[in-house]
């Protein structure tokens, strides 16, 4: 539905080698260019987590690939020279790896992986950078999701789940078969019960854990009713920094805190912020940053409690020993993450998001005045800072998809160029910025991409494309969806509405319990400005998008009736049904109040499901099976209004398959049936006058 916490690296999926990320080099003059094609969804590679090695010689990243014969992807890791002279694949399994990590003092690669079956837990492996086969150092009952290096390589702390209690002990001596075992019954007891790819919630806990690496021998760090995230050691490795919610309900606040533990079996944890909001919520994966001296230690905190994900999320600095919080930069109205000290303690490396874009900035540790060291219409969303002060970073455009890139003297320079073979190839439409007034004249910002007849002079049918969160935003980066609908003809308008983040906590959360009604009015002003312009047809306009992208579809064609064609994935608006199927009570209980106690919010911001007979837009509903972030049954619902009052409406179910849809088939399969609907109601008959807007739309 909403609540998509950045930076983040949707459809970010390749990279160009170029100084200012601009398209590949002109191909041969015997290889044409041509434009996108559904095909090349299984071609692109998509490059992230940029590790510097601790010389600084090195950068290991990942790749993910598609296997279309086993129809899934796969993650690999990659190790690229910093002058960029040389590029290595490092593994090449059908299992995958992720976070890969240098020891500090080099010789190890270390990464996550489940080697083995689908039933291995995630263990910690070590691959040998001189060479040889990656040794697995775990084998945990419950699996590692995160870990970090002691400064002097000795240990590593770890994150590890509890087990399963459920679930049968492999290879147990005597023990039955797991699959012919009937399943015990689910026993709910908790205000939150369930979460999209994580299932039902129950008492496991995540803990942190010390392991030495020379014996291999895993002590129990912390237990108890709590989760650990986002371990982070002292300079001198004798205390470990982490974050955890220790309210007395857990499921109902956010209060998530900075704790210091000694890095022994035995410490208790020592609590360090008491902000009643998220310190460094873990979602956002920004990990507690200590200072080179280890007094200090930056992190992102959170806004006003009762402002959800409106908030903005500022950089802070605490004493290590405990004390009074400090902002860096009070009057700062952007969302920040992941601060890194720099190696003298002056400086304070950090993500920073801003207007379609996030920059990489940095401002003295004393605060002050804020440098963007790169920033323009690109998004740099991951970054690591090596020991020697050589910093790499992941950064695309809207013409050149993520890629790994080296900070050099204020430039970027390409390390890995996955992608520039087939982007050489294809001739991508040019992504426009844009600017226009809504109904009541605020300003909104967002992005133009027009195919080859509108930029001929030609009128062309246009989609509005909606993005999910709602607290999130369309990015300077890379789309495929984008390229595939102007390669088949569309313009495509994209803003970001009252809701986005990017302007400041007053434009986020303009729409706090009033939704589909001032963003709603924004994004109708993309099409009016396109319109305007001369170049979309006003008889063939479509729109659509995914999460809340699908919710503020269903609110638009709700009062506006101009759209031939709609697509509306993973959506709700019978918003009453939400409560206590999806993952979301808390946010709701924040921003609407409990149902009984103010129905009238819960059926005003539900007028497209009681209001569906003003719904006329052919409309085409999609959802993943397992979703639990929206789940099916609100698109169901919605499909069943519209089917009773004999619209032309359709609906895909993905089978197994949770609010984001991974697998290859099925990726292509939805844009495959984007592409259909809206020929099937843009591309023909489209002639006639244009559909009557109605002169007061916001009638809920």
């Amino acid at each position: 539905m909403k609540r998509t916490p950045w930076p983040g690296s949707a459809l970010a999926l390749a990279a160009l080698a170029a100084l200012a990320l601009a398209p590949a080099p002109a191909p041969a003059a015997t290889a044409a260019r041509r434009p996108m094609a559904l095909d090349d969804l299984a071609a692109l590679r998509d490059v992230g987590d940029p590790q510097v090695s601790p010389e600084g010689d090195w950068v290991a990243y990942t790749v993910r690939t598609t296997d279309l014969k086993e129809d899934r992807r796969t993650t690999n890791l990659w190790m690229t020279s910093w002058d960029g002279s040389r590029t290595r694949q490092l593994t090449f399994t059908r299992e995958g790896e992720s976070a890969p990590r240098f020891s500090p003092e080099g010789r190890w690669l270390s990464f996550l992986a489940a080697r083995g079956g689908d039933d291995e837990k995630t263990q910690l492996w070590l691959l040998e950078r001189a060479g040889g086969e990656a040794e697995k150092i775990t084998s945990l009952k419950g699996d590692i999701g995160d870990y970090a290096w002691s400064p002097d390589g000795r240990r590593i702390v770890l994150v590890v789940r509890d087990p399963d209690p459920a679930e049968p002990e492999k290879n147990r001596p005597g023990s039955a078969d797991a699959s012919k075992k009937t399943p015990r019954p689910i026993v709910i007891d908790r205000f939150q019960f369930k979460r999209d790819e994580v299932g039902y919630l129950g008492e496991r806990r995540q803990h942190l854990a010390l392991l030495d690496v020379a014996t291999r021998r895993v002590d129990s760090l912390t237990t108890g009713r709590f989760n650990e995230y986002l371990p982070s050691w002292s300079p001198d490795g004798s205390r470990i920094a982490f974050v955890s919610n220790h309210s007395a309900d857990i499921d109902r606040t956010d209060n998530f805190d900075l704790f210091v533990i000694d890095a022994r079996p035995g410490a208790r944890p020592r609590q360090l912020t008491t902000y009643s909001g998220a310190d460094c919520a873990p979602e956002w994966g920004s990990r507690p940053a200590w200072s080179p001296d280890g007094r200090s230690i930056a992190y992102p905190r959170g806004g006003r409690p009762e402002l959800i994900e409106y908030g903005i999320h500022q950089l802070a600095v605490i004493p290590a020993s405990g004390g009074a919080e400090r902002l860096l930069a009070p009057q700062l109205d952007r969302n920040v993450a992941s601060p890194r000290w720099s190696a003298d303690g002056r400086s304070i490396w950090f993500l920073l998001e801003d207007d379609r874009a996030i920059d990489l900035a940095r401002i003295p540790a004393a605060g002050g005045t804020i440098e963007r060291v790169a920033s323009g219409s690109r998004t740099i969303d991951s970054f690591d800072l090596g020991a020697g002060g050589r910093l790499a970073v992941r950064a695309g455009g809207p013409l050149a998809p993520a890629e790994v890139f080296a900070l050099d003297g204020g430039a970027l320079r390409a390390l890995s160029t996955q992608n520039a073979p087939l982007l050489a190839r294809l001739a991508l439409a040019p992504v426009e910025e844009t600017r226009f007034r809504s109904r009541d004249g605020t300003e909104i910002h967002g992005f133009l991409v027009r195919p080859a007849e509108a930029r001929a002079g030609r009128r062309v049918p246009t989609l509005l494309r909606i993005h999910g969160g709602p607290q999130s935003q369309f990015l300077g980066q890379f789309s495929t969806e984008w390229q595939l609908f102007a390669a088949a003809g569309y313009a495509v308008v994209a803003a970001n509405p009252r809701g986005s983040s990017g302007r400041g906590e007053a434009f986020c959360k303009a729409i706090y319990a009033d939704w589909g009604d001032v963003d709603a009015q924004d994004v109708l002003a993309a099409v009016d400005d396109a319109v305007a312009r001369g170049i979309a047809d006003p008889n063939r306009l479509g729109v659509g998008g995914w999460s809340y992208g699908g919710m503020l579809t269903n609110y638009v064609i709700a009062q506006d009736t101009r759209f031939r064609a709609a697509t509306s994935g993973a959506s709700i608006s019978n918003i009453l049904a939400g409560y206590g199927t999806d993952q979301y009570v808390r946010d709701y209980e924040y921003e609407l109040g409990r149902p009984w106690e103010h129905p009238e919010v819960w059926t005003r911001i539900s007028f497209p499901f009681y209001h569906a007979d003003r719904i006329v837009t052919p409309t085409l509903f999609l959802c993943g099976e397992k979703d639990f972030n929206v789940p099916l049954l609100n698109s169901e619902q919605m499909y069943q209004a519209l089917r009773s009052l004999g619209r032309d409406t359709r609906l895909i179910i993905y089978p197994g398959q949770f609010h984001g849809i991974g697998k290859p088939s099925y990726v292509r399969d939805r844009m495959q049936r984007y592409l259909d609907w809206y020929a099937t109601h843009l591309r023909a008959n489209g002639g006639g006058e244009p559909r009557a807007r109605p002169a007061a739309a916001a009638t809920h």
